[in-house]
This record gives structure tokens, C-alpha cells and sequence, in this order.
């Protein structure tokens, strides 16, 4: 098992001064998306309500991904699901998450994008430490790097690493402190027993605008909370009951003050959503989500913000209304009271 440092690299191209309470202050897409004592909202790509077919058009997703930008919203998430697994039922927004995200970087202007999350298990973390920071360089520094383990048992053995399938944990670990070590250090030293070794001779290039990258892990990826408190940089759980959700909330914050004293660190939830037509409609449980009428909903979302979740990312497969329209009432109705940050 390879363990992290938790220390930062910097570059000479890319050095900055930053509050380490607040590590990423200077980082475009950090600063809208996270704030103590703030929430924000976002949305899980695709941008479609599909609710009754695995798979989304993806008709239109340009126009709306810049209506999203364009109304305030705070992040875009794009998941990695490599192959259509029908016993799963979802495949996902369809295009790989980094070249998806590429392509957002130059169609949106505003908007964090991220991963939500790069399975860093079945990728190689050198080619995930070039793709994030790209993305990261071309979007103006609004990339957040979400990773996870994956849960797929069927994906493993196609990558050729179906053995590493119990293990992905320990797999999650050496691959993230690869990633790190790629996009942080100028000429990297370093030797990972699963994927390979820097020996001070090639360099990764580009670097992340800010020197690092904000790696958000999304789920537990097979690690207890103490490990991610100290090398997370975030954490985004999925949908649980609003009780659970203040649990691990403060679970999280506990755990951040331990072993990463005085750091701001977020804690993130993402989780499908129906917004209803009655204005009025209380909240109603649908598969790891709910559904509500835009009151309930702010009410939802402000015990949620003092609770100490910092962003919500709704992910539209399940509506029953047109994005747009649903879009639109959300920038009307929810973001007076949950602004993205500036």
C-alpha cells in the first residue's frame, strides 16, 4: 500500500501565495464551487432527464451546458463509466469524462467542471495527471479532480487487472499519490509497484494553474475517514437521509480538524432530483434522491447548509420536465439563496 505525504509540490511556473487554511483560494473553480458555511448547487452530467432509458440522447447538451454557465449554476460533474453494464442500468453521460470536459472547457466560460468521479484504479494516474491539469490549463483553472475506486466487478477484469479487484482500495491509493506526484512535482522521483516509476528524468507537462489540482474523492473508495480527511482535498458523498447526512457531515469535520488542523476541506453530496410543478410539493424519496416543489426544496437545501454540506450536485436523470425549463426555475427560485461564489 502506498501511502501520501499530504504535502503539496510547487513549481517555479506555477507557484502561488495561498492561505494554507484555505489552499485553494486562488484556484477559479474551487472558489466558485466551495466556502465554509456556504452552499452551492451544481449538476451531475448529462444535462437531460432520462428517466425511463439507460442511456441519454446527449441532443442539445452544448446549448445547455451554457445555459447552465450562463444562469449562475455553480459545477458540472461528468462521471466515469467506461463500458454499458445493463445489470447497472445507467451508462452514464456517455463521452469519456476528460475529453467531455475539454470540450466543456471551451463551451462554457464561467462554470467549475469536474469528475465526479475519474475511477483512478483503471486509468493510468500519469495519463489522468496530463488530462486534469489540461483541462485545468485550458478552462482557466476551473478543473476539480473528483476520484474514486470504481464498484463495477465486471470492469476490472476487462482492464486486465481483475485480480486488483478486492484490493482496489490499496489500487485507489497508489494511483492517487501517482496523479499527485505527476501533476505537482517538476521532474518527479518516485516508484509505484502497480504503475511505474519517475526517475527524475521526464516531466509531466502541463502543470495545474495553481500548482496543484483540488482532487475531491467521491464515495469511500475503500478508505476509512481518517485517510481521507488527511489526503483529500474534498469529499462528496452520495444520497442519504437528511440525518445520515448531518452524521457524516460532522463525522468529516471532525475527522478534517484531526488530521488536516485549521484546513477548510468540503464536504459534497450528489443525488437525482425531480424538481415538481407544484411550488408547494413537500419532499418526496425517489431512488437516491428526491423529488420537491422549488419551496421545499430551499428548505431542504438550507438544513443541508447547516448541516455542513457546501455543494449539492443534482443529477437530472430522473425528471419528468424539460432541463431547461427546470433549469431556469432552479436560477429563479434557489440561487438568490444559494449563489455560486465569486
Amino acid at each position: 500500500m502506498t501511502s501520501l505525504s499530504g504535502c503539496r509540490f510547487s513549481n517555479e511556473a506555477n507557484m502561488t501565495v495561498q492561505d494554507s487554511s484555505q489552499p485553494f483560494t486562488r484556484h477559479p473553480g474551487f472558489r466558485r464551487t466551495f466556502a465554509p458555511n456556504a452552499l452551492t448547487v451544481g449538476f451531475i452530467l448529462p444535462l437531460e432527464a432520462y428517466p425511463n432509458t439507460p442511456a441519454p440522447t446527449m441532443r442539445d447538451h452544448a446549448e445547455v451546458t451554457r445555459l447552465a454557465d450562463d444562469l449562475g449554476f455553480a459545477a458540472l460533474w461528468a462521471r466515469d463509466v467506461p463500458t454499458y453494464d445493463p445489470s447497472f442500468g445507467d451508462t452514464a453521460q456517455v463521452f469519456d469524462p476528460h475529453v467531455y470536459l475539454g470540450f466543456l472547457a471551451a463551451n462554457t466560460k464561467n462554470i467549475a467542471i469536474g469528475t465526479a468521479a475519474s475511477v483512478i484504479a483503471l486509468r493510468h494516474p500519469v495519463n489522468v495527471a496530463k488530462q486534469a491539469a489540461s483541462i485545468d490549463a485550458l478552462s482557466g483553472g476551473r478543473m476539480l479532480l473528483g476520484v474514486a475506486s470504481g464498484d463495477r466487478p465486471s470492469e476490472y477484469p476487462l482492464f486486465g487487472v481483475g485480480a486488483d479487484y478486492e484490493v482496489r482500495g490499496d489500487r485507489f491509493q497508489e494511483a492517487l499519490a501517482m496523479v499527485r506526484l505527476a501533476s505537482e512535482q517538476r521532474f518527479p522521483v518516485g516508484g509505484f509497484k502497480r504503475f511505474g516509476t519517475f526517475s527524475g528524468d521526464l516531466d509531466i507537462l502541463p502543470k495545474p494553474v495553481v500548482g496543484s489540482l483540488p482532487t475531491i474523492v467521491v464515495g469511500r473508495s475503500r478508505q476509512e475517514l481518517p485517510w481521507l480527511a488527511k489526503h483529500a482535498d474534498g469529499w462528496m458523498y452520495y444520497f442519504v437521509d437528511q440525518r445520515k447526512t448531518q452524521l457524516i457531515a460532522e463525522a468529516w469535520r471532525a475527522a478534517v480538524e484531526v488530521q488536516s488542523p485549521g484546513t477548510f476541506k468540503p464536504f459534497a453530496q450528489g443525488l437525482f432530483f425531480d424538481l415538481l410543478d407544484d411550488a408547494n410539493a413537500p419532499v418526496q424519496p425517489i431512488h437516491s434522491g428526491m423529488a420537491a416543489g422549488r419551496k421545499a426544496l430551499v428548505e431542504y437545501l438550507q438544513r443541508l447548509r447547516a448541516s455542513g454540506v457546501n455543494h449539492v450536485a443534482l443529477n437530472m436523470k430522473s425528471s419528468r420536465r424539460p432541463v431547461r425549463e427546470v433549469l431556469e426555475e432552479l436560477a429563479e427560485s434557489v440561487l438568490p439563496t444559494f449563489p455560486s461564489r465569486s
